[in-house]
């Protein structure tokens, strides 16, 4: 399967939309957090107790999980309207207000854990893309991430990466053919393992991970979509850049930083795989607070 620098691993292979998708994970984070048995709130918050209440940043960086956070305020009291004013994908400053709601104050409290632990960690996640992203937005390198995330949240921080300006990387092990250092050390090599990727007739790109500029000659002979170079230095890669012709794909991973993934990005890779940003990336500090409350005059009769 011949690919070029915009393959099919490049584009948004999340299929389902927020929105939709986790509503068993949104009720599952609910019932965990058991919001409609508030003890608190009940003993210090009158039933009919009406406010407004804003998510402020704390801290600057890119939003993602807007539409899953609203869903969790519907999801806790229909009656909440949440004016959001920033969308997934918009950076924000510290003292941006992100969303202005309205509606019960138990209600409001009830959502707001739940609400910003996903908003939070997949922001941090689109955040720390970003960083990435504009470390080596001077040159043609793209930054993927991988399937270092965590479990039952995969599409939600892989669409996080998309929010921060990076690509997906294969979204499971049945999108694509990667060929790592326990697959050639069971097939026997290289050359051998491509060519039983080939064999089993697929109709998916296949991609073999080097660590050796030796094992990058022999990729290079049998022809793979694209060669992963795992673990070598920016000098090394540079020099495995210069053996792999531009109809294959070349990514680099292993131990690449905000501090030396420029450095990678100019020897002329096509892109840089970082587990980081979705599994050590830290939430975005986020904040909501009651602005105002008081007696909703139609529920008292006044």
């Amino acid at each position: 399967m011949n690919i070029s620098s915009d393959m099919a691993s490049d584009r948004p292979i999340t299929d389902k939309h927020p929105a939709d998708f986790p509503l068993d994970l949104i009720q599952a984070a609910l019932q965990e957090d058991a919001v409609f048995d508030d003890l608190t709130a009940v003993a210090t918050i009158a039933a009919e107790m009406v406010g407004m209440a804003t998510i402020t940043a704390k801290s600057a960086g890119t939003l993602s999980g807007v539409s899953l956070a609203n869903a969790v305020f519907v999801a806790v009291d229909a009656g909440i309207v949440c004016d959001w004013r920033c969308a997934d994908a918009d950076r924000v400053q510290v003292g941006d207000i992100i969303c202005e709601l309205h509606g019960s104050v138990r209600s409001l409290l009830a959502a707001e854990r739940t609400a910003l632990n996903f908003l939070q960690h997949l922001s941090g996640i689109a955040t720390a893309t970003g960083q990435f992203v504009d470390v080596v937005a001077d040159t043609d390198c793209k930054i993927a991430d991988t399937r270092k995330t965590t479990p039952g949240f995969r599409h939600l921080e892989k669409q996080a990466v998309l929010h921060g300006g990076g690509v997906n990387h294969r979204m499971d092990l049945r999108s694509g053919m990667l060929i790592k250092e326990n697959h050639i050390k069971a097939c026997g090599s290289i050359t051998d393992a491509i060519h039983a990727c080939y064999q089993a007739g697929h109709d998916s790109w296949i991609e073999v991970e080097c660590e050796t500029l030796e094992e990058v000659s022999e990729a290079v002979a049998v022809c793979p979509d694209i060669i992963l170079l795992d673990n070598m230095s920016p000098a090394t890669v540079s020099q495995a850049r210069s053996l792999v012709p531009d109809s294959i794909l070349l990514e680099a991973s292993g131990n690449i930083t905000l501090h030396n993934a420029h450095d990678y990005a100019l020897t002329g890779v096509n892109r840089i795989a970082i587990g980081a940003i979705t599994h050590s990336a830290p939430s975005l500090d986020l904040s909501m607070r009651i602005v105002n409350a008081q007696q909703d005059a139609h529920a008292s009769g006044a």
